[in-house]
């Protein structure tokens, strides 16, 4: 195959993808996080706080058409540890195409508890989340990152990427550390990957 066309190939499902998220976003705003799937620069980032090693299930809130899922396969994440949690039935069909050996579970990340009953044998060792989480109450962001916490293995990290400035969860809740990546430029917008855990 020749090299443009290889790059047109390689491009297509990336374009297929930002066309159904712009669709999506412009029928329900709120209920998706971007305009566009995230950046590979920014799913890489999210991935690297992951532990690729361990045996525990790897949660990811709102994967969408699964950039964030794709960096954290490519970081070395058996496909079989994800569980996918998905509003949206469009989106999920597309996953369990893409991630056939994930689990995909078609919920709301914002009932987190109800979305997981009976999917989880064991703590997780990860929840990563590409949630809208700066347009909701900060009532609803606690509420989620209680019951992350609750999913989670003690020391386990709840990573969070926001295009805001401001951290979408503050940083000084009690019994809980936090980090924060550099800003990154490259994505657009830029963002800043948040990544919270139970001391």
């Amino acid at each position: 195959m020749p090299m443009q066309s290889t790059v047109r190939a390689l491009k297509k499902p990336r374009l297929d993808d930002e066309v159904r998220f712009l669709r999506t976003w412009i029928e329900k705003p709120l209920h998706v996080g971007a305009v566009m799937p995230s950046g590979r620069l920014l799913a890489r980032t999210m991935a690297q706080y992951v532990d690729a090693n361990s045996s525990g299930a790897v949660v990811e809130l709102g994967p969408g058409t699964g950039a964030i899922t794709a960096a954290l396969i490519e970081r070395g994440v058996d496909q079989k540890r994800l569980v996918l949690v998905e509003y949206n039935p469009g989106f999920c069909a597309l996953l369990r195409d893409r991630y056939p050996q994930a689990k995909v579970v078609q919920g709301d990340a914002f009932t987190l508890r109800d979305s997981l009953r009976n999917v989880l044998g064991a703590p997780a060792s990860a929840v990563v989340s590409g949630l809208p989480l700066v347009t909701k109450p900060m009532q609803t962001r606690l509420k989620l990152i209680r019951d992350a916490f609750q999913a989670l293995a003690p020391g386990a990290p709840f990573v969070q990427f926001t295009y805001s400035v401001a951290p979408p969860i503050p940083k000084s809740l009690p019994g809980v550390s936090t980090e924060a990546s550099e800003r990154i430029w490259m994505n657009l917008p830029p963002a800043r990957v948040w990544v919270y855990r139970k001391r």
